[in-house]
């Protein structure tokens, strides 16, 4: 009878009224031992569309868990939602939106110190406590040099934040801190369900989200995380980014419209799964594979009209199956191997059963090339065509002193410079 009566609080929004959101958490925590949450309108748990409310339920949940179902609706994204172990977050499909809000950036008045808790702005009007951070100086505005938060508290021009500043930024030296953010954010967790949802990443007005410390759905030093069934569009950052984690599954997702990479697996992440994905129209790749993606499968997956490549792979991202994949009128190269030296090239990696055509329409480009050294590379019983459009020049490039590659039962047309360009041979 008390959870009940406390739902209906909620529901009507009296709790709105005399609570802070994140000050419910300890009526709420007892109440929903071993069940389901839901978020989003009057019939809902909690009954607000902002990140606040879903992390009110995630918060709430007990230690071993559970899920939040999230109601049709737009969510407004402020911070992104962290989810920690054993969370399920379900959407209720494409119509349960979580969008990024209006972005907002300010620089830096005095230094901002590795270790430091605190930042003095020129103008705190667009943050608020509780809105994502990204802090960043012209010589250290990339991966991971970039630090990023929340903000817990503001006065006057003085923001303070929740995770230690992980370099100096100088003031002098453009330092800049913005309300950047993902939208759904997974840290040190494992047994991490996402699904069913569509994130906005409102690009057009939000702020640029640093790859390596976040993207539309962002995972970082987890194991055991499943993505399926989520739709990130126009993304002022990486659509979906997993870094130094293990055993992820991305599958049934359409990525599009994100202003750097659409799937980026790296910084070792062994045993990813990539399945059944749609990644297209992004501003550089359908998909970067940085350091040491290895013993892991990509899938019946699209990428297409990329920027860039449809797919580029390289330093010590070894033993990977690229199957029944359709990579089509991307930029430049349908798949590139990046030039790294023998030791850390991409060694014994199979590409067989792909579809891979009529790459290279920004530029002239190849249906596969291989700029590092690779060991045991099996290219085998793909079809790599240009039907009449005349921009992939050649099936498969191999750069200079590329070792012994594999090539068998491969089906290749329509190429202005010829099937295959080995240089070692023309030289």
């Amino acid at each position: 009878m008390r959870k009940l009566v406390f739902i209906l609080f909620l529901a009507s929004g009296a709790a709105h009224a005399q609570y802070d959101d994140f000050k419910i958490d300890a009526l709420l925590s007892p109440l929903y031992q071993g069940v389901t949450i839901t978020v989003g309108g009057e019939e809902a748990d909690i009954p607000g569309f902002t990140n606040r409310s879903i992390q009110l339920a995630v918060n709430a949940l007990p230690p071993e868990g559970g899920l939040v179902k999230l109601n049709a609706g737009i969510f407004e994204m402020k911070d992104a939602v962290h989810l920690r172990s054993n969370v399920n977050l379900m959407g209720s499909g494409a119509s349960t939106v979580l969008k990024r809000g209006e972005g907002f950036r300010s620089r830096l008045v005095d230094d901002a110190d590795i270790g430091e808790l605190k930042l003095m702005v020129e103008n705190a009007s667009g943050f608020e406590p509780g809105m994502s951070v990204q802090i960043w100086d012209e010589p250290q505005s990339s991966c991971w040099n970039v630090s990023s938060g929340t903000i817990t508290d503001i006065k006057d021009n003085l923001l303070y934040i929740d995770c230690y500043l992980v370099r100096d930024y100088r003031a002098d030296k453009g330092g800049w801190v913005s309300n950047a953010g993902s939208g759904v954010l997974i840290k040190d967790a494992e047994n991490v369900v996402v699904s069913n949802l569509v994130i906005d990443g409102n690009r057009a007005h939000h702020e640029p989200v640093d790859g390596c410390n976040g993207g539309g759905v962002a995972v970082f030093k987890s194991k055991n995380i499943t993505i399926d069934n989520i739709h990130v569009k126009d993304f002022n950052g990486e659509g979906i980014t997993w870094q130094i984690t293990e055993d992820v599954t991305v599958q049934n997702c359409e990525i599009e419209g994100s202003a750097n990479m659409g799937m980026h697996p790296g910084t070792g992440s062994p045993k990813s799964k990539i399945l059944n994905n749609n990644s297209h129209h992004n501003d550089v790749d359908g998909m970067f594979i940085c350091w040491r993606v290895h013993h892991s499968v990509v899938k019946g997956n699209q990428f297409h009209h990329n920027r860039r490549y449809g797919i580029c792979t390289g330093h010590k991202d070894s033993d990977v199956v690229f199957e029944d994949n359709h990579i089509f009128e991307n930029g430049s190269d349908g798949i590139n191997l990046r030039g790294e030296n023998p030791r850390n090239s991409p060694h014994r990696n199979t590409f067989s059963k792909n579809l891979i055509e009529n790459n290279g329409q920004n530029d002239e480009g190849y249906g596969f090339s291989v700029y590092s050294s690779p060991q045991d590379l099996v290219i085998k019983d793909n079809i790599i065509r240009d039907t009449d459009k005349g921009t992939q020049k050649a099936g498969v490039y191999l750069q200079n002193n590329v070792p012994k590659v594999t090539l068998e039962g491969n089906k290749m047309s329509g190429h202005e410079k010829g099937d295959v360009i080995d240089e070692s041979k023309q030289n």
